[in-house]
């Protein structure tokens, strides 16, 4: 493979996964809006749902992070079994590691919080 087209093509991702992941949080969103006032337009009582507090938020994002970089280092190290230099892209599954398990952290100490109080 030609490695201008290759580069071309991480470029497009790079940059279309997460416009493309935003444009569907948009839409459906905006489909959830428009079904609960139609719903309240025809007289039906609609429950608003909770939010979530800020410790499961944080906990659920360090959950998707860390299982998101173990998976990601898991291919490369199976990827490096024939290919050696794929440990390099190996490493790079450290950063959401770790942004993850700051998730955790905050998870915990916002519970901690608010234990004392």
């Amino acid at each position: 493979m030609n490695g201008d087209l290759i580069g071309l093509v991480a470029v497009i991702m790079v940059f279309g996964i997460p416009i493309a992941a935003m444009y569907t949080f948009y839409r459906v969103r905006r489909l959830r809006t428009e079904e609960r006032l139609a719903a309240i337009a025809r007289g039906v009582n609609v429950p608003m749902q909770p939010e979530l507090p800020e410790a499961a938020r944080s906990r659920r994002a360090g959950i998707l992070l860390v299982t998101a970089a173990l998976g990601y280092m898991a291919t490369f190290a199976l990827i490096a079994r024939v290919e050696s230099d794929a440990w390099v892209a190996a490493a790079f599954g450290v950063i959401p590691l770790a942004v993850g398990l700051g998730f955790f952290l905050d998870s915990a100490l916002i519970r901690r919080d608010l234990r004392a109080s």
